[in-house]
């Protein structure tokens, strides 16, 4: 007599089991676009409002002020072209080394190259694209260690968004890193220079995201720092709780279905591409 039981369901896997985007779905290439062309058609977009804005955010010339959605088009179009990011990094404008930190190849970038760019961006609004580009490469862990020691004060300050990245997206770096991490913050974001402040809050609330034992240790040190003084200078940002961010973070990934904010994270396209 066939058998009257109901098949057990088979368990639904979670979305943190999900390979990234960009490794499940095949991308057409990109068009092949010349230094010149590419640079005329910053030139074209360039808006002085934007100027204004990325000034304000400590920018400086030479520069087109190109919106960061014509940014993103381009990049959408172009795709990877290393040779084309780097002959745009050499021009030093400011809308053109933008435009490179998101075509350029990580697996090409060198140390010496990743290092390069990272002392060379101070500004605050886009210097975690660096950041970005190392933890993308094969270099990431290496240099953010390495950072963190160095006397020049834009790699530090580059090092933090290393943290952040690697918080997010490499799982392959022990837990006990990041509480020395934590440690590290809770005894120097106070009387680190005004723009790293704002970095390290962010590894703060990374780290803060990446697992459940590292939330309560994130948690702990944000309410042994306090509140967290940055200058933003004329512009409109504002310092988030990082408690209170950390925690949102959480309630967000929950609510799409995955095990962590790192877990959601790292089933997005990179930042340096998608913002």
């Amino acid at each position: 007599m066939p058998s009257t039981r109901t098949p057990a369901a088979k368990a639904k896997p979670t979305k943190s089991a999900k390979a990234p985007k960009a490794a499940r779905a095949a991308k057409a290439p990109g068009v092949r676009m010349s230094l010149a062309e590419v640079m005329k058609i910053l030139e074209k977009s360039g808006t002085a409002q934007a100027r204004k804005i990325y000034a304000r955010h400590g920018a400086s010339e030479p520069m087109f002020g190109v919106s960061f959605a014509t940014l993103g088009g381009l990049q959408k179009k172009i795709k990877v072209d290393h040779e084309l990011a780097q002959g745009l990094w050499s021009t030093k404008n400011f809308d053109a080394r933008n435009l490179a930190f998101k075509i350029a190849d990580p697996t090409r970038m060198t140390p010496a190259e990743l290092e390069r760019w990272a002392s060379d961006t101070n500004v605050r609004m886009v210097c975690s694209y660096v950041s970005m580009l190392a933890v993308e490469s094969p270099h990431g862990f290496a240099l953010g260690t390495r950072w963190l020691a160095s006397k020049d004060e834009a790699l530090r300050g580059a090092a933090w968004g290393v943290v952040a990245q690697l918080a997010s997206r490499d799982e392959t770096v022990p837990d006990a890193w990041f509480l020395e991490r934590l440690a590290e913050i809770e005894k120097t974001i106070h009387t680190a220079p005004n723009d790293h402040r704002g970095t390290m809050n962010q590894a703060l609330i990374t780290i803060g995201g990446r697992n459940a034992a590292l939330r309560k240790a994130a948690l702990a040190s944000a309410k042994r720092i306090g509140k967290v003084d940055i200058d933003h200078g004329e512009t409109s940002c504002e310092t988030p709780d990082a408690a209170a961010y950390v925690e949102k973070i959480w309630a967000r990934s929950k609510a799409g279905g995955y095990e962590s904010p790192a877990a959601q994270e790292r089933d997005r396209e990179s930042p340096r591409t998608r913002c």
